[in-house]
């Protein structure tokens, strides 16, 4: 019998076991927000970035097990004597690593027992943290490397056979490697993405997810179908502080899907909007989801590099969702929200203009200043307490315990992503010491031979299935230590690569079979799951291509000569808005077969960039006179119906005078 079943949830080990949770994920959050401004330093803690990390797994397991129950449907107000058993030995082992870390990393081939003993903790601790979070899919995944990292070498002689690695050579060096456990992953977790999700959580403690959702109902709410409209505002805004598809899809489907819903949308199509919108926060600068922040460190590069590079695909991928949503109202005939629930725009933007300040503080320290991101974060949110404290949003001021509440939201809410990129660290060690990775790229290049194409399409295949059913950080990591390298060695710049990847791995969020984020959608909608999914790849139809489109010209990642990527920039806007015209099949009317496929036509043509081949140009220029000739006509037709109307209508009125 465990304790859940015989202590209330009001008694004394329940209030003690919330104040202890509460305290250690405070604790957690103020942890890292010491490293990321130097506080440890000035105390006399010089500490390796290892170290650091034990500090925050030290604090992180016990807070897992204590408040994290191991199955779903049985929460408890005080864990049972396994959980508290767990969440001790979790502490004891990473406190033991931290302060042994140096003796027993330079021990690696000689394996001492004691720090065999910690790393199996820290270890097997990792892989059910992950099962309580997220699920068994990341848990197999890791398994199965872990079976070829031991058993790979029996694969017959070839480019993906596995070093011969023993048990215990294999659980000391996933333990203490820097390439394994205490890798790129863990490292970004605790350092920067923790950063970022207090600087969301504050905006949302503070008022600003409802200074987000009024002023996209402002500005959108007076145009046919608003409704959908305000869905893809609010998330595209809601993704700069989250990143997450399946948190947005929740927190905001709640209000955008049924409000699709009543102005007459059909219940798949809205979850369909809401799904894609959401999935789009993981690639919308200026805060993009925790993949970012990883890609960054693998390049060894900036983030800022990063936002610049995912600035032009973001904006494509959201005019598309704007212009099918539109164009699926007009077909539709939904109109406008009631004028009773759109707030004034200026009076909005009176209220909430400093909400502007931290972003625009984000930005100039990552630019300008050319601080680290992490730092850049603080100094958002210390903008955004200051100023919120000072100007409030619609007559509140967020109170101290409102600030501390986010504090310790923070330290829950990003459990998950500690658990996740242990579990990738676990993933890339296996395929450092293996081999493995290299062997792929080498097999991967091999299969495709000369043709990058070929390489592509199998890269893009490759990350959608990998990425079904796993959080955007594990997927992202496990296909830039896949699938990346191999686009890279056959001639993919770097950032290029890893920006595939990270696009296709996050389109698996809307891509049956396991489509999670349109599955959540779906069931906030209350319609068929598949059908929603589907949907959900009609709307966002250009994540699947622009990918392939900055491989081969990175002008859209804005590498290159500003004019070029200028030019493109803008024929990609038309170009991907004639063709949603086609895909829709509506523009001013409704379209046929034939012009249908000529808005595709021309809308293709504008969206190659001009440095895809040497007669790239000659495409842009068919294209925009095909594109022309299409809208001209419409223009001239509706014109004649209008001059017809109203021809009839003075008719009328001579006759009846």
């Amino acid at each position: 019998m465990t304790a859940v079943e015989v202590t209330e949830p009001g008694s004394a080990g329940a209030r003690f076991f919330s104040a202890l949770n509460s305290t250690l994920a405070i604790l957690l959050v103020t942890a890292s927000v010491a490293w990321a401004a130097d506080l440890y330093r000035p105390v006399g803690l010089v500490l390796f970035m290892e170290q650091y990390i034990t500090i925050i797994l030290a604090i992180a397991f016990p807070l897992l097990f204590f408040a994290v129950p191991a199955s779903r449907d049985k929460p408890r107000a005080v864990p049972p004597w396994y959980d508290i058993v767990a969440g001790i030995a979790g502490f004891v082992a990473s406190a033991y690593i931290g302060v042994r870390f140096i003796d027993l990393g330079t021990q690696m081939f000689f394996h001492p027992l004691d720090g065999l003993a910690a790393a199996s903790v820290v270890i097997l601790l990792s892989l059910e943290g992950i099962r309580r979070t997220v699920g068994w899919p990341l848990v197999i995944v890791i398994l199965v490397f872990v079976a070829y990292g031991l058993l790979g070498h029996l694969i017959p002689n070839n480019m993906l056979s596995a070093r011969h690695t023993e048990p215990l050579q294999l659980i000391y060096y996933l333990g203490f490697d820097n390439n394994a456990l205490f890798g790129t992953p863990i490292m970004v977790a605790v350092t920067i993405v923790i950063a970022f999700i207090l600087f969301g959580n504050l905006l949302n403690a503070t008022g600003g997810g409802d200074f987000f959702n009024d002023i996209s109902i402002a500005l959108m709410g007076r145009y046919r179908g608003g409704s959908a409209k305000i869905a893809v505002v609010s998330s595209a805004l809601f993704g700069t502080i989250s990143g997450s598809a399946v948190a947005n899809v929740v927190s905001g489907g709640i209000v955008t899907i049924p409000m699709m819903i009543r102005a007459g949308y059909k219940k798949y199509q809205a979850a369909a909007i809401e799904a894609v919108a959401s999935t789009g926060g993981s690639i919308m600068p200026p805060v993009m989801g925790a993949a970012a922040f990883v890609m960054a460190e693998f390049l060894q590069t900036s983030y800022g590099a990063i936002m610049v590079a995912a600035t032009i695909p973001a904006i494509l991928y959201f005019v598309v969702l704007f212009v099918v949503a539109d164009l699926e109202a007009a077909r539709s005939g939904i109109t406008r929200i009631e004028e009773s629930l759109i707030p004034r725009t200026w009076l909005v933007m009176r209220h909430g203009w400093h909400f502007m300040l931290p972003f625009a503080v984000l930005v100039y320290v990552l630019f300008w200043m050319n601080r680290q991101a992490e730092e850049a974060a603080l100094y958002a949110c210390l903008t955004l307490i200051v100023t919120t404290v000072l100007f409030g949003y619609r007559g509140k001021r967020p109170s101290f315990k409102a600030i501390v509440g986010a504090v310790r939201e923070t330290g829950f809410g990003v459990l998950d992503i500690i658990m996740i990129c242990c579990g990738a660290g676990l993933v890339v060690g296996v395929l450092a010491i293996s081999g493995l990775a290299f062997g792929l790229t080498l097999a991967l290049v091999s299969f495709a031979k000369h043709s990058l194409l070929l390489l592509l399409v199998l890269a893009a295949i490759a990350s959608i299935v990998l990425g079904m059913g796993m959080p955007t950080v594990a997927v992202y990591v496990l296909l830039a230590a896949l699938i990346a390298p191999a686009l890279s060695e056959a001639g993919v710049i770097p950032i290029a690569a890893h920006m595939f990847v990270l696009y296709f791995g996050m389109m698996s969020f809307v891509t049956p079979p396991v489509a999670v984020a349109s599955f959540a959608a779906a069931s906030i909608a209350k319609t068929d799951p598949f059908r929603a999914s589907f949907e959900s790849m009609r709307f966002g139809w250009v994540a699947y291509i622009v990918p392939f489109l900055f491989v081969y010209s990175p002008t859209l990642i804005m590498v290159g000569d500003p004019v070029h990527i200028a030019v493109d920039f803008v024929t990609a806007v038309a170009g991907i808005w004639l063709i949603s015209m086609g895909f829709v099949g509506y523009s001013t009317k409704p379209l046929g077969w034939l012009l249908r496929a000529a808005y595709i036509v021309a809308g293709t043509g504008l969206l190659v960039p001009l440095a895809l081949f040497e007669y790239a140009v000659y495409c842009n220029v068919a294209g925009f006179a095909i594109g022309a000739l299409l809208l001209g006509r419409e223009y001239a037709e509706r014109r004649g119906r209008a001059l017809a109307l109203g021809t009839r209508a003075a008719d009328r009125g001579g006759t009846a005078a």
